[in-house]
């Protein structure tokens, strides 16, 4: 159905250039370009990780505005509820990635993640993925006043590994609006930040440092267990990516029954 849609969308392009939606959008077929960057965007028929999820590539679902943003939704469509999530094309390693953003977190449903982080699906023995986490999230608890988690992964992958990650005491009168996050990631050393506004010039509103005085941790997925690792690296094909995403353990929509929407202004890599 979905090859039947796009051919039907390029035919109609052909008869009437001036909608073309794909320069509205920022968009070809199950590609967008954001941040000088091209970013595949996940779909699927069915769940899959995280949650799992069932993920769109739908045009009002994920799309770049006549500003260069990038929208992510959490969205219902005949009765199914649909996440989204994009997977940069460039492979990165070490550096320091920046993320602007413009959301409430504190207005999420408690069991919707925003998620802004790294992966690499080659590196699972030898890395654990080579994941590091920013994350908006209450992890299903309604009452939660610290929706911004830092993390390096492995976290929560057959055992809990509590000092790999923090929940940040963030006032969310600051979250709300536009903010800037990013981690600076090396062999020895992980740091986060977040700033007030729309560079990593502004105002701090948190911070969190990961280094090698931890002992190494293992990830344990579909019955296989990684290495043990304390700092993972990145791989020959570690991308970052952008979600948003519902924890299925709890509702396959977002509780409280709303589309969630969130907007990303910009991303920068450093190496």
């Amino acid at each position: 159905m979905k090859k039947l849609w796009y051919l039907s969308l390029f035919f109609g392009m052909l008869a009437c250039h001036q909608s073309d939606p794909k320069e509205v959008l920022g968009r070809v077929g199950d590609e967008v370009t954001f941040a000088g960057r091209k970013w595949d965007i996940k779909s699927s028929v069915g769940p899959v990780g995280p949650g799992p999820n069932t993920f769109s590539d739908r045009y009002d679902d994920v799309w770049v505005d006549d500003k260069g943003y990038l929208h992510l939704t959490i969205d219902e469509h005949d009765g199914q509820w649909y996440s989204s999530e994009v997977v940069g094309q460039d492979d990165l390693g070490y550096g320091t990635y920046t993320w602007t953003i413009q959301a409430d977190p504190m207005s999420f449903s408690e069991n919707v993640v925003f998620g802004l982080f790294t992966w690499d699906d080659s590196t699972f023995m030898t890395d654990g993925n080579s994941e590091v986490d920013i994350e908006f999230a209450k992890w299903g608890d309604a009452t939660s006043t610290t929706p911004t988690t830092f993390s390096v992964q492995p976290v929560s992958f057959g055992s809990f590994y509590a000092e790999r990650t923090r929940e940040l005491n963030v006032s969310p009168s600051l979250l709300k609006g536009v903010t800037t996050h990013q981690f600076s990631w090396t062999d020895s050393l992980i740091t986060w930040y977040s700033y007030a506004g729309n560079t990593a010039t502004g105002t701090p509103i948190a911070t969190w440092s990961f280094n090698l005085n931890h002992p190494p941790r293992v990830k344990q997925e579909g019955g296989v267990t990684s290495n043990p690792i304390v700092i993972p690296a990145p791989g020959n094909q570690t991308h970052a990516r952008m979600n948003l995403w519902t924890l299925p353990y709890q509702s396959i929509a977002p509780i409280n029954g709303k589309k969630h929407e969130v907007v990303i202004q910009n991303f920068t890599y450093e190496p």
